[in-house]
This record gives structure tokens, C-alpha cells and sequence, in this order.
């Protein structure tokens, strides 16, 4: 529970819940951050009931912090989505995100 209000307070991280007749029903973390050439966002641990996937919660998440990362002002908005989650991916394609020939890469601390 620490780690949701440190998101909830923080000054760079969004929490974006969705429900459903009072339950929530999904979740989407949007971070924001300077670099030297302006503001950039990811969008982290996108999360869906399965119950819930295919009516829409995972696009009004998207574009909920696509539209928060806008009034931000930054320029991008990047998120990484494994090939396995195929719906997911597809989602995210037609609303716009375009995949990006890159390696992401990762250093464990």
C-alpha cells in the first residue's frame, strides 16, 4: 500500500483507475519526467480485470493519460508491452502509438 500513495502524492506519477458499478476494475500508472530536451511520460503497469478486457477500459486508461501527459507538456509518451499480449499491443497501435525499432535495455540494482 506504501508504494500506491507514494504514486498518488508524487509529483511525477499519475494513478489512473477505472470502474465499473463502484469496482475498480483497472489500473494505469503515467510518469513524467525533465530531460534536457523537454518533458517525456511512459506509461507503466497497465493492468485490466479480465473480466472487464475487451469493453474499453484499457483504451479510456491510454487515452486518459495520454491526454494527462499532453497537459504536462511532454512530447512523448512511451510505453514497452510484451509481443505475447497481442490484444494489448493492438490496442495500443490504433490508438496511435507506433512501435519503435530500439533495444530497451535494463540494469538490475
Amino acid at each position: 500500500m506504501m508504494e500506491l500513495e507514494e504514486i498518488v502524492r508524487g509529483e511525477s506519477t499519475v494513478l489512473f483507475a477505472a470502474r465499473s458499478d463502484g469496482i475498480i476494475v483497472g489500473l494505469l500508472t503515467l510518469a513524467t519526467f525533465r530531460i534536457p530536451t523537454g518533458v517525456r511520460a511512459w506509461i507503466e503497469d497497465v493492468v485490466v480485470d479480465d473480466r472487464a478486457r475487451g469493453r474499453g477500459v484499457g483504451e479510456a486508461l491510454n487515452r486518459a493519460a495520454l491526454a494527462e501527459a499532453h497537459r504536462r507538456g511532454a512530447k512523448t509518451v512511451d510505453l514497452t508491452s510484451r509481443p505475447s499480449r497481442e490484444a494489448a499491443n493492438r490496442l495500443y497501435q490504433r490508438i496511435g502509438f507506433v512501435r519503435r525499432d530500439t533495444n530497451v535495455y535494463r540494469y538490475e540494482l
